[in-house]
């Protein structure tokens, strides 16, 4: 089931989301229009925000977390300069949770090994997978997904199309939780679809923090400069915009129009015959002119890494104390209190 932004809007205080990055490197532009700006524009409407920062969750595709605890520390720091509000929104670690990994067990046991098998989600993360061999906790990733949704009782998730499936099976647990043992304990998560545009990375491809194609949003101008100026385009002088058969100069423009609030079409009306130079300076001075206030945010916080761990403490302790009384009424309802 889904709920549109309009419904969100109606009654934003009814509505608690949960979300999350997984700490394998710094965040990017990408994550920047995809997902960070509508978090910090739904918590101001007042809906109640959970950031989950799922270390334990590396492990899906790698065989080890690489220094986890300071990629966790910079996510932070990408939200505070995003603009989430630590006040009022619960940032916390997978890992210092412990009641989340005791709720895998009986949501587990609601699901099949085929039902999981079957997850198109999880079969093209396999697919993709830097190991020659996947683990069991490639398997169970959507479960372990329902464990942190669920244990902050959460009934709104934003996702791409590509993710359905992983809230499916949340759904599916909480459903099937509730009919086991008689107990409406669990709310039935809705999506909340995302529309965030596409944008490529700078070789063309795929926007990936581990394939070094991205515009971090720690950048330096200089450096996102040198990034932009290389990046991939096509040898048509005239600029225009077409996504299909422009895919790279297209995604340019997108830029340029996020940066600036306008429309990638008029912005390669103005760009004519200039070609892919007057493309790439326009798009520089666009991202650098959004993203200098956001940057010098940053830095600010940067400067004070007691903050970030204090900020990381306090959702810590908050987001132990909903799963663990989220914990207490499952194993109620099961007869093992």
């Amino acid at each position: 089931m889904q709920t549109s932004t309009a419904q969100v809007q109606q009654d934003p205080s009814r509505y608690r989301i949960l979300t999350g990055d997984r700490p394998t490197g710094p965040l990017h532009l990408g994550h920047y229009f995809g997902t960070l700006q509508n978090r910090v524009r739904l918590q101001r409407l007042g809906v109640e925000l959970f950031v989950v920062i799922p270390d334990y969750q590396v492990l899906t595709d790698r065989d080890t977390a690489d220094r986890p605890a300071e990629r966790a520390e910079e996510l932070v720091l990408d939200y505070l300069a995003a603009g989430i509000d630590p006040e009022r929104a619960t940032i916390f670690t997978h890992s210092a949770v412990p009641a989340l990994n005791q709720l895998m067990l009986p949501f587990l046991s609601l699901v099949s090994v085929a039902e999981l098998q079957r997850n198109p989600t999880v079969k093209d993360e396999i697919v993709h997978s830097r190991q020659n061999s996947v683990s069991g906790l490639m398997l169970t990733y959507p479960v372990h997904q329902a464990a942190d949704i669920l244990s902050c009782k959460g009934n709104l998730v934003p996702v791409g199309r590509d993710q359905l499936p992983h809230l499916e099976t949340a759904r599916t647990i909480a459903r099937r939780f509730n009919e086991r043992y008689g107990a409406a304990v669990f709310t039935e998560p809705e999506a909340l679809l995302s529309d965030a545009p596409l944008l490529l990375g700078t070789d063309g491809g795929k926007m990936s923090k581990s394939r070094g194609n991205a515009i971090a949003l720690g950048m330096d101008e200089d450096h996102t400069a040198r990034l932009i100026r290389g990046a991939k385009t096509d040898t048509e002088r005239r600029i225009g915009y077409d996504p299909e058969q422009r895919p790279e100069v297209s995604s340019l423009l997108l830029l340029a129009a996020l940066c600036e609030g306008g429309e990638p079409q008029k912005i390669a009306e103005e760009i004519g015959d200039g070609g892919s130079a007057a493309l790439k300076r326009r798009v520089t001075e666009a991202v650098n002119e959004c993203f200098r206030p956001i940057r010098a945010r940053r830095a600010e916080f940067a400067a004070d890494r007691a903050h970030l761990r204090a900020v990381l403490r306090a959702g810590n302790e908050r987001a132990n104390a909903c799963a663990d009384t989220t914990l207490a009424e499952v194993r109620q309802v099961m007869g093992m209190r």
